[in-house]
């Protein structure tokens, strides 16, 4: 069967198409941006991807079409006057991957990302080879999605949208039997009025994970438990307060830790990153794999080995001394967890330096401008840069005197260059591309322009 998949080089429409080739679909795409790394990866499957969305000559049997595609697109009207079938990526993932799979599906709005990771990486080690889909580059594989064997495949079950078609969350579609709840806060402010809406779609979420299934949620969230009292029909375990787990640090930055079942100590994890955000995602991911069938003891041996993801506190460089991180946090929780962590991590004495680029629409809507300065409190200094595509001032959010507001990159740049020093961490904290700053950052650092210009 011929596929075609509209909006193909956005990484979960790119990972959608890898696994349908694997599964035998012929597979073909258009996108409006084809460029590397996503188009090489595509060429490199064998996957034809043409620019634009202009009418096709040559129709396939079905058409997948990616949540950014709207009306007006001549290809869209084409497949509405058509009569060829259609799916949005997350009905099809559903209707003909995962179909016959114990589908292992980690929801939250934060760490969906990691925990996905660190699940597949523990199943990959107990010699399972499990299927993944995971918007992200976990760098203990190569790929970020596979079609796997069967039964096991571990999806990051997110609560956007499907399609303009279907303004379902994605993850109502994958009927998970295993489900990690990490966290509910209010995010999506583009399709979302409130949190209200959002726990609503979570509740659908929960209807249809089977009786015979397991739902791992976060003890500490009253989000969670205010879900799961609105109906749940599945055997719920919780991690973190109340709960019958917990995760115990051995060190200040979360490098070691202990795992506990029912106040006994049944493991340790000794690895590589840091932060209690990543020490609870790795209890959650623990859990999801014991139900699973995996010792536990497995799960630990799994995580000493795990390697996280790109763009989670990931060191891009040293120049002059100066240890440059990249990390995608882009909502107050997940900028507080990071600085926390890296402070933890280096100490009191040395000094952290963040760069924010408040780049989605719930961030430059201005509904978290209350958090937003106490969420970034262990940063000695903080650089922020106005967004260019909202009227909203980082100045109304971040009040304090160490944080530096710039209309656009290059004096962020020049500044640092100017006040870093030896022994100093630069987080640079965004979502998006960031119009090449970390390369850019990077390069002045080692004097090889000028302020980034």
């Amino acid at each position: 069967m011929h596929v075609h998949i509209l909006g193909i080089c956005g990484t979960f429409m790119a990972g959608l198409a890898v696994i349908a080739r694997e599964k035998g679909f012929h597979v073909t795409g258009s996108d409006q941006s084809v460029y590397p790394p996503m188009s090489t990866l595509l060429e490199a499957q064998g996957i034809e991807v043409t620019q634009g969305y202009e009418p096709l000559t040559t129709m396939p049997d079905c058409f997948v079409i990616g949540n950014a595609m709207t009306r007006g697109k001549p290809v869209v009207e084409q497949v509405l006057n058509g009569y060829v079938p259609y799916y949005s990526g997350p009905a099809f993932l559903a209707e003909h991957i995962l179909q016959d799979r114990w589908v292992i599906g980690v929801a939250g709005t934060h760490g969906k990302t990691t925990t996905s990771s660190m699940v597949a990486w523990i199943l990959e080690s107990a010699n399972l080879s499990p299927g993944f889909l995971i918007g992200g580059a976990p760098q203990n594989f190569d790929v970020s999605a596979r079609l796997g064997k069967a039964p096991f495949f571990v999806i990051e079950a997110d609560e956007y949208d499907s399609a303009f078609f279907d303004k379902r969350s994605k993850f109502v579609h994958y009927r998970p039997r295993t489900l990690i709840l990490n966290n509910c806060e209010f995010d999506h402010a583009d399709i979302f009025d409130d949190l209200g809406a959002i726990k609503k779609q979570f509740h659908h979420l929960l209807r249809t994970v089977p009786g015979e299934g397991l739902v791992i949620a976060n003890g500490e969230s009253e989000t969670l438990d205010e879900i799961i009292a609105m109906g749940c029909w599945t055997p719920v375990t919780q991690f973190l307060g109340k709960g019958e787990w917990r995760a115990d640090p051995l060190s200040a930055d979360c490098s070691a830790f202990s795992i506990q079942h029912h106040s006994k100590k049944v493991g340790e994890v000794h690895w590589g990153l840091l932060g209690r955000h990543n020490m609870h995602n790795a209890l959650a991911a623990i859990i999801a794999a014991r139900h699973a069938g995996v010792t536990i003891e497995t799960a630990c041996e799994a995580l000493n080995t795990f390697l996280s993801v790109k763009r989670r506190l990931e060191v891009l460089g040293s120049p002059r001394g100066v240890t440059v991180y990249d990390d995608f946090a882009h909502h107050p929780s997940a900028i507080e967890s990071t600085l926390e962590g890296l402070r933890n991590k280096v100490g009191p004495g040395a000094r952290v330096l963040g760069v924010l680029d408040c780049a989605s629409y719930t961030m430059c809507s201005g509904v978290h401008n209350q958090r937003l300065g106490e969420a970034c409190k262990e940063a000695d200094v903080l650089y922020c840069k106005k967004s260019r595509t909202s009227g909203w001032d980082p100045k109304m959010a971040l009040t304090e005197k160490t944080h530096r507001h710039y209309d656009d990159i290059h004096g962020i740049i020049t500044d640092i260059c100017q006040e870093a020093a030896a022994g100093d961490h630069i987080v640079i904290m965004s979502n998006a591309g960031f119009e090449g700053f970390h390369t850019k950052l990077l390069q002045a650092l080692q004097g090889e322009n000028n302020g980034g210009a």
